[in-house]
C-alpha cells in the first residue's frame, strides 16, 4: 500500500469503528436507561428500531449526497452527526428525548458506511479491493469491543449518561486522522461529465432490481445472524450450558476474534478466487458451521464453536462493501451502498424477535435449523445475480490506472 492507502484504510476503518461503537453503546446502557425512565419492554425496544430507522433515512439521503458533493465530504459529516447526537444524550430528560437523539444518531451512523466503501472502491485496485474492505469491516468488531470495555469501565462508576459524553472524544481523532484525503479521481472524473445521481438508478430495469433486492435480501440474511448470535445465543448457552456471566463473556470474545479472523481470511480469497466462489464457499461452512453449537458441552467445546461459526457467519461482512462497489457506477456507489446495507440492517434487525417467538414455542434445535437455513437462502439468491457472477477474479492492473495510490474507475 501507498502511505496515501493507508492514510484512507486507517480513517475509514476508524470511522466504521467509532460508528459501531456508538450504535453497540445503547446494547451496554439499555438496563440502566430503564431504570431511569421506568421503560416498558416494548419502549426500550422501540430505541433500537427508531435507531435502525435512523439508519436507514440517513443512509439514503447521504448516500445521494456523497454521490454528489463528495466521499471525503460527507465522511466527515456524518462523523460529526452521530457525535453530537450522542453527546446529546447527557442530556436526554424523557425517553422522547432518547428516542429523537438515537434517531439523530441512526442518520449519521447510516450515512457513513457508503462513503467510506466508496471511497475505498476508488482508492484501492481491484485486485487488492476484497482485502481492504475487509479491513476496513474489521472496524465494526474492534468498535463494539471498546463498547464493551469503555461501558464497563464508566457506567458502574459515573452512569450510562457519561458513556455517551466520553465517548465522542475518540471521534477527535478521526477528524485528524482524514484530514488531507482528497476526493478519488473517479468521483471528480464523474463530476466532469456532470452525471446525475438518482435513487431510481438502483432499480432501472429488471436485471438491476433485482440485483438491488436480491444484494439486501444477502444482506440482511448476514446481519439476521449476525444478531441472532450476538443477542440471543450468550443467554441460551448460559442457561443450556449453566455459564455463568464471565464464561459468556468469554464466549462473546472469542466469537468476535473468529470474526476478525473470518474477515481476514475472505478478503484475501476473494480477491484470489471472485466473490462468486468465496461467498459460496462461506455460505455453505455457515450453514453447517451453526450445528457446531449445538454439539458444545462445556466451556472448552463451547469457545472453539463460537470461534469457527464467528469466523464463517461474520468473515463475509467486509465483502459486501466490495461487491456493492463494484456493480454500481461511480454515480451511484455510495448511495447503492448505504441504501442495501442499511435496508438489510433494518429487516435483519428483527432476526432477535423470531429468535425469540423460536425459544418461547421450541428449543435451541429450531434456531439453529432457522439460523441455517437463511444461510442457504442467501446462497440461492447469489446464484441468480449475473452481476455477481460476471465479476472475474481479478487480474493485474496496468499501473498508469492510479496516481499516487488514489483511485481506479471500476
Amino acid at each position: 500500500m501507498s502511505r496515501y492507502q493507508r492514510k484512507v484504510l486507517l480513517s475509514t476503518a476508524s470511522g466504521i469503528a467509532l460508528e459501531n461503537m456508538d450504535i453497540m453503546f445503547l446494547s451496554f446502557s439499555l438496563s440502566s436507561i430503564i431504570a431511569t425512565f421506568g421503560l416498558s419492554g416494548a419502549q426500550a425496544g422501540l430505541i433500537a428500531t427508531i435507531t435502525n430507522l435512523g439508519m436507514l433515512v440517513g443512509g439514503i439521503f447521504f448516500g445521494l449526497m456523497a454521490d454528489k458533493y463528495g466521499r471525503v465530504k460527507v465522511f466527515s459529516q456524518t462523523v460529526i452527526l452521530f457525535s453530537v447526537a450522542s453527546l446529546l444524550m447527557f442530556f436526554a430528560s424523557n425517553i422522547y428525548l432518547v428516542f429523537l437523539f438515537r434517531f439523530i444518531a441512526g442518520i449519521g451512523a447510516g450515512g457513513e458506511y457508503g462513503a467510506c466503501m466508496s471511497l475505498i472502491s476508488e482508492t484501492f485496485p481491484k485486485k487488492h479491493l476484497g482485502r481492504a474492505s475487509s479491513i476496513a469491516g474489521i472496524g465494526a468488531q474492534v468498535g463494539a469491543m471498546l463498547a464493551a470495555i469503555l461501558a464497563s469501565l464508566i457506567i458502574p462508576v459515573l452512569g450510562w449518561r457519561m458513556l455517551y459524553v466520553i465517548g465522542v472524544l475518540p471521534v477527535l481523532m478521526v477528524l485528524f486522522i482524514r484530514r488531507g484525503l482528497k476526493e478519488p479521481a473517479a468521483f471528480a472524473q464523474r463530476q466532469d461529465e456532470g452525471k446525475k445521481t438518482r435513487l431510481t438508478d438502483l432499480f432501472a430495469g429488471g436485471k438491476m432490481t433485482w440485483q438491488t433486492i436480491g444484494l439486501t435480501l444477502m444482506v440482511t440474511v448476514q446481519i439476521a445472524g449476525y444478531f441472532g448470535l450476538m443477542n440471543w445465543l450468550p443467554s441460551i448457552m448460559q442457561e443450556r450450558l449453566g455459564l455463568s456471566v464471565a464464561d459468556s463473556s468469554l464466549w462473546m470474545v472469542s466469537t468476535i476474534l473468529g470474526m476478525c479472523l473470518g474477515m481476514l481470511t475472505f478478503g484475501a480469497i476473494m480477491d484470489k478466487l471472485g466473490p462468486r466462489m468465496s461467498f459460496t464457499i462461506f455460505l455453505i461452512f455457515s450453514s453447517l458451521a451453526v450445528y457446531l453449537l449445538v454439539l458444545a458441552t462445556g466451556q472448552v467445546t463451547l469457545i472453539l464453536a463460537a470461534v469457527v461459526v464467528g469466523y464463517f457467519i461474520n468473515g463475509m461482512y467486509g465483502g459486501y462493501g466490495a461487491v456493492i462497489s463494484s456493480l454500481y457506477p461511480t454515480q451511484i456507489r455510495a448511495t447503492a451502498n448505504n441504501f442495501i446495507m442499511n435496508a438489510g440492517r433494518a429487516i435483519g434487525g428483527f432476526s432477535s424477535i423470531i429468535i425469540g417467538f423460536l425459544m418461547d414455542h421450541y428449543d435451541l434445535n429450531a434456531v439453529i435449523w432457522f439460523l441455517s437455513s437463511i444461510y442457504l437462502i442467501s446462497l440461492v439468491v447469489l446464484m441468480t445475480l449475473p452481476g455477481v457472477k460476471a465479476l472475474k477474479t481479478p487480474t493485474k492492473v496496468a499501473p498508469e490506472n492510479y496516481e499516487k495510490g488514489h483511485s481506479i474507475q471500476h
